[in-house]
């Protein structure tokens, strides 16, 4: 088995199965290091343990494929982290509206994250890194995002069109935390609370409205904020009229996303129901942060399914052109 392709899909299979970010980065790492290894260095042992970026586990992986097994830790992951289970209605997704790269808080480059979703068949795939307020997550600042913005483009070849976007911060006021001139330049823009999450009902829900009306926004995302399982423990949802936010949705065009982590199923089937009486678009995404996390996206069609969304109504199935005439 070829070792670089071993320490791959052991990264992959860490990451979708949300797994420590640092171990999924390390085998990345170890594969970007091995593929650049002198033959002479990867024949003997002692000199390729000494290789900075080789440690103790990707080196018996590396050590293991080289002479023909199938490693051991790729063995037990591909016998606990569950595959990518192809529903109808995932089959019928087309793109992705919601992902990071390590300019914000993501694990791996722009061109790592483009690869992995051009090797899932998607037609768009959209960058949606974080907001400037959002300082933990290394949030775009204007100059920043302006960099960006032409990398993003450039990466579309091949069938895959790669959308320059932000996910941006939905601020108190319910204004975003990005220039109107700068958001008027990107493809996608995902409008997010991610601060205030305790809010009173009554202000999170004009915040909310706010946010949805303005033309810049496309999707709201992760709507709720909650995390129901998961290495970061659980929140609750915040609370907020699901009806009025979903009817301003409606009413500007903006898709409810349905957020495809398991942590969050976010919406929650309740709300999926209110945004679907009240007439909503809604848009599918995987929200990943690293490369293995694309594939989530079943889990998201799974849920959409079990609530009923037609699939006419989930702007992630449309073709390219149409869904650039909606965002537009």
């Amino acid at each position: 088995m070829d070792a670089v392709a071993a320490l791959l899909e052991i990264a992959a299979l860490l990451e979708r199965e949300r797994a420590s970010r640092y171990r999924a980065k390390a085998f990345r790492q170890a594969a970007a290091v091995l593929a650049d290894i002198p033959d002479d260095v990867r024949a003997d042992p002692t000199r390729l343990r000494a290789v900075k970026g080789i440690g103790e586990s990707t080196f018996a992986v590396i050590r293991q494929a080289d002479a023909g097994q199938v490693p051991d830790d790729l063995v037990e992951l591909r016998g606990v982290v569950e595959p990518e289970r192809r529903s109808e209605l995932r089959a019928l997704l087309r793109g992705d509206l919601h992902s990071h790269t390590d300019w914000s808080d993501g694990t791996t480059p722009i061109e790592s994250m483009v690869a992995a979703a051009r090797a899932l068949g998607h037609r768009y795939y959209a960058i949606t890194d974080h907001s400037p307020r959002l300082r933990v997550a290394r949030g775009l600042s204007a100059e920043r995002l302006r960099e960006q913005i032409p990398l993003v483009r450039a990466q579309s070849e091949d069938g895959l069109t790669v959308l320059a976007g932000i996910e941006v911060d939905i601020l108190d006021d319910g204004s975003l935390d990005q220039q109107p001139e700068l958001l008027g330049e990107l493809d996608i823009v995902v409008a997010s609370v991610h601060s205030g999450l305790r809010m009173e009902a009554g202000p999170m829900t004009r915040r909310m409205i706010a946010a949805v009306s303005n033309p810049h926004v496309n999707v709201l995302g992760h709507c709720t904020g909650r995390l129901v399982q998961g290495e970061r423990g659980t929140r609750p949802p915040s609370e907020f009229d699901a009806r009025a936010v979903f009817a301003a949705c409606a009413e500007h065009g903006v898709a409810v996303e349905i957020n495809s982590r398991p942590e969050r199923q976010d919406p929650p089937d309740e709300l999926i129901a209110i945004a679907l009486e009240e007439g909503c678009l809604f848009s599918i995404d995987s929200d990943a942060h690293a490369p293995g996390q694309l594939s989530l996206l079943d889990h998201g069609a799974e849920r959409a399914e079990r609530a009923g969304v037609p699939a006419a109504r989930i702007v992630t199935t449309w073709g390219l052109e149409r869904l650039r005439a909606w965002a537009e």
